[in-house]
Order: structure tokens, then sequence, then C-alpha cells
């Protein structure tokens, strides 16, 4: 199935809920409303006809230094083993919440749960009803996000010491 084939059959689906559609080096991407994602998802991951039964990554995009609109953008990208197309769609994420929030998808690839934690850790992007959303690559009482465009490249204590054994600031 092609590219405009595939985002004809998800329009005609769920047709409001597609806000863009786009081809970039061969990939299909398409951005959906957050409110239509686990819809979204579980059709095209069950629809024989698009059989996206392997999540490859879910990662976050920061776009305050392009000063665009939501900040953020949850990335999909997704694959059919028995069709051979590759998929991305994208989520934008209001940021004008306190935390921003997207539902997860562990409940349809559960390859998603590692990667969900990683973009919570990274980016501060919570996953609702995840089913174990704790950071992932940081420890436990770490302040901020370090992949956030606001994070200091030097990170928060660079010039302070630290005990190496306990991570704890001297």
């Amino acid at each position: 199935m092609e590219n405009a084939k595939i985002a004809e059959t998800v329009k005609g689906k769920f047709g409001d809920a597609v806000l863009a559609e786009q081809e970039c080096c061969d990939d299909l991407q398409l951005v959906i409303k957050a409110e239509a994602l686990l819809d979204v998802m579980r059709f095209l991951h069950d629809d024989e006809q698009l059989a996206f039964d392997l999540l490859i990554d879910v990662l976050s995009i920061d776009n305050s230094q392009r000063r665009r609109k939501p900040r953020f953008e949850v990335v999909y990208v997704l694959v059919s083993t028995t069709h051979l197309h590759r998929l991305l769609v994208k989520v934008p994420v209001a940021d004008e919440l306190e935390v921003p929030e997207v539902p997860t998808v562990t409940g349809i690839w559960h390859a998603a749960m590692w990667a969900e934690r990683e973009v919570y850790d990274l980016m501060g992007i919570r996953f609702a009803d995840h089913p174990d959303l704790r950071r992932i690559l940081t420890w436990d009482g770490f302040e901020g996000h370090p992949l956030r465009k606001e994070f200091p490249v030097e990170g928060k204590d660079f010039d302070k010491k630290w005990d190496p054994d306990t991570i704890e600031v001297l």
C-alpha cells in the first residue's frame, strides 16, 4: 500500500483527528490529535490492510527554539512487518499544561513501555495510564529534564563537587 493510500485510509476512518500529513524521505508522517491517539493507533495496529505491528521507537521534540506551538511533539515510529511500510505518527502536546501529557500506547505495543519512560525522564512528558512511569536514565530526585531546550548544557550542578557513590552534591 502506498503512503497516499495509507493516509487516505486513516483520514477516511478518523477525519478531523488527522491534523496534517506529509512525506519526508519516503516515509509518511501523520499528525494526530492527542484525544484520538489510542483509537488511531489501535486501528493502525489491528487493521489487516495496514498491520503496523511493530513499534520501533517513541521520541519527543522540543520546538521552543523554533517558537512553534505547541512546544512539544511525541513521535511514534511504526513498521508493518507484513507489508513493509513505515509510518511516523506525531502528536502535538499542549505546553500550557503544567505537566504535558498524552495517553500511553503500552496496551497496544508492549515495546512502548521503556521508550515512553525515556521520553518522560528526559523531556517531562507524562503518559496517562502508563503502568510503570518512573525515571529510567536519571536518578530519583533529579530535578529537570535534560533534553528540554532550557536545561543547561553543562548540567545543573556541573561546577560543584559530588560523591560518585551516592550521586549527591557535596
